[in-house]
């Protein structure tokens, strides 16, 4: 196999409500994504994800679950490579979010509403993922 197997990892924050939605945040290009973003090389993943969202948005994350709860792969939007995101389950401080490139805005979801919304390729993804989960 000759062609590139290498992938960009990207740690991100799944943040579940009470009824089972989950919080996105939109891009300037209109895109929505899961909050978090690229690890360093070397960094470790929750303090990378902390570090992420608190540049993303201004937000405290208090809470990250002690692994992933999902992870999936895909085209890394507007490039012609992949990214891996490890998906973590957190809890933030509060929604109060200071505007940036990576977000625009916060709003919950449930699987059907996201299906019909502008996603990053690894986002829909997780959307298979996620609706399977919740049908175990």
């Amino acid at each position: 196999m000759n062609e590139q197997n290498y992938y960009r990892v990207s740690v991100k924050g799944i943040v579940v409500d009470e009824t089972g939605r989950f919080l996105l945040a939109r891009e300037d290009n209109g895109k929505w994504d899961m909050l978090g973003g690229g690890l360093d090389h070397g960094e470790d993943p929750t303090k990378g994800l902390r570090r992420e969202i608190t540049e993303e948005t201004g937000i405290e994350v208090t809470s990250i679950s002690a692994a992933p709860k999902y992870f999936v792969t895909g085209p890394r939007f507007g490039h012609d490579t992949f990214v891996a995101n490890a998906v973590y389950e957190i809890k933030l401080a509060n929604l109060d979010f200071t505007p940036s490139e990576e977000c625009q805005e916060l709003k919950f979801f449930n699987v059907d509403e996201a299906r019909n919304i502008d996603l990053f390729p690894t986002v829909e993804k997780l959307l298979e993922v996620f609706d399977s989960h919740l049908h175990v």
